[in-house]
Order: C-alpha cells, then sequence, then structure tokens
C-alpha cells in the first residue's frame, strides 16, 4: 500500500502525491513548485505523473516537473496535454512498478470530453467529477454523461476513498442542505466540515458511502432530492432529469 501525501496548491486545490518507499507518483500536479518542495523534503524521486483532464490548474506543473524527473506521463488520450507519454481512454490497467501501485482507469466524461479517474488499493482519484459534496462544472460535456460517470464511481465498493482535487466540501453542503433539509447524516456531515474548516483542516478525502448518504447529485432518485428539484422547475420527470435541473441550480446557488 502507498502513502498518500496531501499538497495544497492555489486557492483550493490540492495535489495528491503518492509514497511508496523513496519513490513517488504524482496526480494532477497544476504546480510544479509545491511538489517539487515534497520531493526534496522528503527524498522522494517522482517515477509517474497521473493527469486527469486538461484544465490547467491539473497539468500546468507536468513540464516543471519533467525538467527535473524523467517521469511517465498518464494522462488522457482525448485531451491535449503537452508531456504524455501513456495516453489512456479508460479500461486499462496501469501499473507504476517503481511505487507497486496498478490502478484502474475510468472514463468520466461531463466535466471534460476526455476525463479519467484512477483507482486502486481502496482509493479514486477523480479530479473534478466527483467532489465531496458536489459535482464538477459541465463545461464540456453533457449531463446525462456525468450521471452515467458519477453511477460508475457510485458503484465502486463504500469505502473507497475519494481524493477529488479541490477544497469546496463546505460550500458544496451548503447546497445539499438546501436540496435536502430532511437528510439527519447529511445536516451531521455539515457540522463535522464546519468545524474541521474552522480549525483549518482538510476535508478531503471523503469516501464513497459518504457521498452516497449525503452528495445530491449521487441521490437523485431520492423522494426529497427529487422534490425539491420540481418545486423549482415543475416539468421535472426522470432521475436524469433531476440531475440536470439540480446541476443547473447549483451553477447559480
Amino acid at each position: 500500500m502507498f502513502d498518500v501525501i496531501r499538497i495544497p496548491a492555489f486557492k483550493d486545490n490540492y495535489i495528491w502525491l503518492l509514497r511508496k518507499g523513496a519513490a513517488a507518483a504524482v496526480v494532477d500536479p497544476g504546480d510544479a513548485g509545491p511538489v517539487l518542495e515534497v520531493l526534496e523534503r522528503e527524498a522522494l524521486s517522482l517515477t509517474s505523473i497521473l493527469v486527469t483532464h486538461h484544465h490547467a490548474d491539473h497539468q500546468g506543473g507536468v513540464c516543471g516537473l519533467l525538467a527535473h524527473y524523467p517521469a511517465e506521463v498518464y494522462g488522457p488520450a482525448a485531451e491535449s496535454i503537452t508531456g504524455i507519454t501513456k495516453p489512456l481512454c479508460g479500461g486499462e490497467i496501469i501499473r507504476i512498478p517503481a511505487c507497486d501501485i496498478e490502478f484502474q482507469v475510468i472514463a468520466v466524461p461531463g466535466h471534460t470530453l476526455g476525463h479519467i479517474a484512477y483507482y486502486g488499493s481502496g482509493s479514486l482519484f477523480c479530479g473534478d467529477t466527483l467532489f465531496a459534496g458536489g459535482c464538477g462544472r459541465l463545461f464540456e460535456g453533457t449531463a446525462a454523461q456525468m450521471a452515467d460517470s458519477l453511477a460508475r464511481l457510485a458503484a465502486l465498493p463504500d469505502a473507497t476513498a475519494v481524493y477529488c482535487a479541490h477544497e469546496y466540501t463546505q460550500a458544496n453542503l451548503r447546497f445539499a442542505l438546501a436540496v435536502e433539509p430532511g437528510n439527519l447524516l447529511l445536516r451531521r456531515r455539515a457540522e463535522e466540515v464546519a468545524a474541521a474548516r474552522g480549525e483549518g483542516r482538510a476535508t478531503v478525502p471523503s469516501t464513497i458511502g459518504v457521498e452516497k448518504a449525503s452528495n445530491p447529485f449521487l441521490r437523485c432518485a431520492q423522494p426529497e432530492v427529487a422534490n425539491s428539484v420540481r418545486r423549482r422547475v415543475a416539468d421535472v420527470g426522470d432521475a436524469l432529469a433531476v440531475f440536470t435541473a439540480l446541476r443547473e441550480w447549483k451553477n447559480s446557488f
């Protein structure tokens, strides 16, 4: 099993450094600087870079890292990302020998068309698809694509650790409470998250089980979620229509 080091970047990004002995891999390095600092401080050698999608805050540091380490770079084949040596489409199994890590690559279009996630050893690195308490905006894909992608992730074991790429949890849960105020587990989670943020503590990773119990975007079939949406959009029908309206509601919340 590998250790995961959280590296804060920009305003609210998380870069994830995976460590096994003296070898390391990094997920979504939007900025090379803080990653290089950790590698030097911990005397680690970077062997692999994993990218989930093409947005600059997830891959902007790739070239800077390659200037110091001859790492393999995994990323979506369908997106333009400088430095990729291992293009992926989803469905592959990748192995990082130096770190003794194996990941299943999952195609999760929606936020971007080529977005991928990495799942292995009970951990999910999902970029901007599934957030703690929320999901990514639809910049390129459709609501149907995002709903399908989230369903694919929700099918993973409940104990799966969800390493998303932003500290959005508190704001996401404020919206979730507006959608599903009767969810007692959600209310308890919101209180715990508020306490953590008040102390400056991170709220990521979450787990698939926690998300299924409290994330409205995974709960569109629940009566309270659907009814909240229907009070805003009267002609909403099936779960996909609920999801679509819910995502639009969140955009302006």
